[in-house]
């Protein structure tokens, strides 16, 4: 049986999993799906066509699902989808999509967003992300797993950040960053690797070798930053440098934060 406050407000067609707990005064609206075992903990807005998977905890204060921050969004029917076992702490909003980027927003498994996070309509958002206290996606951003994005950073529209990326605190990114990327400075730099996320990961540290190999060689010699990509997409056997490549050369609507930048 769900556990739900008396003074929580739980609208007509609501769908709730076993084992579901909702605290004092917390509102779900009449789309919305809580699959097993979510907690929201008290004062929690859950609104919209919104599923949130199961085992994710909610914190006070934070509104998920209300109508996206966005002035082309003219009240077409979008959604929300949450992963299972996430943690999304106090404050945190997360919007829906809109007609404009495909209708949908949605977050993966296992992530960690803190206090006064946001996500954005149209945002794809791997496992295992991390989003430090006041970090913001705007509109439209890609985020692979195991992305890190640090305090008070702020992502731009359209931007995609690779798998295993880490950005800095205070940083704005305004380009795309390749899997594995280190990112800092007030207007992003790619500044290395994230090795410290690559070892806690358990990658060899054969591979951690030819990854900063094929990162020198991205940040040096003749042509653009894509074709060199494509250079070392025809020189390498490694998985994780096939990754950065193919994420080069896919398309993309934003420029390419580079080593040379």
């Amino acid at each position: 049986m769900a556990g739900i406050h008396p003074t929580a407000v739980i609208e007509p067609g609501a769908r709730l999993g076993e084992g579901v707990v909702i605290g004092p005064f917390c509102v779900v609206g009449p789309e919305v799906v809580l699959h097993d075992r979510v907690e929201l903990k008290s004062h929690v807005v859950v609104t919209g066509d919104t599923e949130i998977g199961a085992e994710t905890v909610i914190f006070p204060f934070a509104v998920i699902g209300e109508i996206p921050q966005d002035l082309k969004y003219r009240g077409e029917h979008s959604r929300l989808v949450i992963g299972a076992r996430n943690r999304i702490r106090e404050h945190v909003t997360m919007n829906p999509g809109t007609s404009g980027g495909g209708g949908i927003t949605r977050i993966g498994d296992d992530g960690l967003f803190m206090a006064n996070c946001h996500v954005a309509h149209d945002s794809l958002v791997g496992d295992r992300v991390i989003m430090v206290n006041s970090s913001a996606l705007a509109g439209h951003c890609v985020l692979g797993d195991d992305v890190i994005i640090g305090g008070l950073s702020g992502v731009h529209q359209w931007v995609r950040i690779g798998r295993g990326a880490i950005i800095g605190a205070v940083t704005m990114v305004t380009h795309d960053v390749i899997p594995y990327g280190l990112v800092q400075a007030s207007r992003g730099r790619l500044h290395g690797l994230n090795l410290v996320g690559l070892k806690r990961r358990g990658v060899p540290r054969e591979e951690i070798g030819v990854l900063r190999a094929a990162f020198q060689a991205l940040g040096a010699g003749q042509g653009s930053f894509v074709e060199r990509a494509r250079a070392l997409g025809q020189d390498t056997s490694s998985d994780y440098v096939r990754e950065i490549v193919d994420f080069v050369t896919a398309e993309s609507d934003r420029h390419f934060l580079t080593p040379e930048d």
